[in-house]
């Protein structure tokens, strides 16, 4: 029987490897996906993006039924936590996109090769080998290719000399826990950190955030980082930022962190509970990255625009890619590009500035492009529009008005430089800001794009409006 050899072999089946893997089986290549993990679907869906997002709705619907009576939903009396329907709920949502997975790699033809795969140096005749060890540990075995992309997803990090136990968590961790801690405490001021404050607070922990940078969400805008932190004050959530973390200590009842604050004096706070949420690490370690020319900074690999690494054939995309945002659709956006790639069809590279962020705290967060402060120091001379939300029909009628939309154009020419939302659905309006930079709108193109009323949406309109003094409704 003859060998088989792949046109393209993939490690790592999360987000950027299965998307990978689905468009060159639609290109018609032959596709191996190799995947440590006994599910596909890597960090985003086992333990990151959709079980989060899935806890942040409940907190939002409970948040809503706390003002029942305001909307006129008399007789349910009050709300309570059910914290194991919650985690059922959150464990079937992920569990059925396993499966929707699952059916992917067959409709594409993409064979699906559980265990841990390893570079084994460089290609042979345009044939690489990849040595996979069983998931049970077994013999490994050979799988030969012609192209390899890495997709090896991300681990998160701890501080130094700090254990993971049942008091202190990473994102895993904290998505299985038995009950709802009275108090938790956040170290780590980004998404991860913001989102999981939100949600255990929305279910009535008390909470508290150290950050080590000055500001809460630091790579925002810093009038979101301000907004969010005016938002997290009125929910009752406790922020301390500059704040370096110095020891974290089991006690009787829980966890002791001590810090110093931005005042340069020490200090402590207690909880039941720490999670950890200082960033993450690329996962590339004993994949055999020194066999190779592949070139790495800290353990990120270094591509060029088309997710070429050094050593030809070999691709990298997601999480472990130096420079890029560790972000479920970049690393997505990336797997389309390398398959593309690889299968010789037309690629476009990603513009990195383009890629929106998103937080899916109360309130809502979604950025796309050059905050004020960074195109001012790339030398634009900007002019700088802001709209509230509180003067947006919509947002009254969903009770969520805080916020604003802040747009950051080019005085001379009103390009849109970037765009910064703070607000109700600010992840889903985040979108209509990426297609203008994408295709190079101006101010003046938004301003005359009809909006329908009433929408969130409008709210757009309105922002960009307000770059030339034009709003309508503040």
């Amino acid at each position: 029987m003859a060998e088989t050899i792949y046109d393209v072999a993939i490690l790592g089946g999360g987000p950027a490897g299965y998307t990978a893997a689905i468009r060159a089986g639609q290109y018609g290549l032959k596709v191996a996906l190799i995947e440590k993990e006994t599910r596909l679907g890597g960090t985003c869906l086992l333990v990151g993006c959709i079980p989060t997002k899935a806890l942040l709705f409940n907190a939002e619907i409970y948040d809503h039924f706390k003002h029942a009576k305001e909307y006129g939903l008399d007789g349910l009396g009050e709300a309570t936590v059910n914290w194991r329907t919650i985690l059922d709920r959150k464990n079937g949502i992920v569990a059925k996109h396993v499966k929707g997975l699952e059916f992917l790699m067959r409709k594409n033809k993409v064979t699906v090769i559980p265990g841990f795969g390893r570079l084994t140096g460089a290609a042979k005749d345009d044939i690489h080998s990849i040595e996979v060890t069983p998931q049970d540990k077994g013999k490994p075995s050979i799988v030969k290719t012609k192209n390899i992309i890495l997709a090896t997803d991300s681990d998160a990090r701890l501080l130094p000399g700090v254990q993971i136990s049942d008091k202190v968590l990473t994102n895993v961790e904290i998505l299985s826990l038995d009950r709802i801690p009275k108090s938790l405490l956040i170290i780590g001021a980004g998404a991860v950190g913001v989102e999981f404050g939100s949600i255990f607070r929305s279910f009535g922990s008390e909470i508290s955030i150290l950050e080590y940078l000055p500001r809460l969400v630091p790579v925002e805008d810093e009038e979101i980082s301000k907004e969010l932190a005016r938002s997290f004050r009125k929910r009752g959530i406790d922020t301390s930022v500059g704040a370096k973390v110095e020891k974290v200590e089991n006690t009787k009842d829980g966890v002791k962190v001590t810090f110093t604050g931005s005042d340069g004096k020490q200090a402590t706070k207690e909880a039941e509970k720490v999670l950890i949420a200082v960033g993450r690490g690329p996962r590339t370690e004993g994949i055999g990255l020194e066999k190779t020319k592949i070139t790495s900074d800290r353990g990120f690999v270094k591509v060029n625009e088309y997710m070429q690494t050094d050593e030809p054939g070999v691709y990298a995309i997601g999480d472990i890619v130096a420079g890029m945002p560790q972000l479920a659709h970049s690393g997505s956006m990336a797997g389309l590009v390398a398959a593309a790639k690889i299968a010789g069809k037309y690629a476009r590279p990603i513009k990195r500035d383009r890629i929106p962020g998103c937080t899916y705290t109360e309130p809502q967060i979604g950025s796309v492009g050059l905050t004020e402060a960074k195109a001012k120091e790339l030398g634009h001379t900007v002019k700088v529009g802001k709209f509230p939300f509180v003067g947006n029909s919509k947002a009254t009628i969903v009770d969520s008005h805080d916020g604003f939309v802040k747009v950051v154009a080019d005085a001379k020419y009103g390009e849109i430089l970037g765009v910064h939302i703070i607000g109700p659905q600010a992840t889903e309006l985040i979108a209509e800001a990426v297609t203008a930079l994408e295709l190079e709108a101006t101010v003046e193109d938004l301003m005359w794009t009809i909006h329908a009323h009433p929408t969130l949406a409008e709210a757009m309109l309105d922002g960009f409006s307000s770059v030339e003094g034009l709003a309508i409704n503040v």
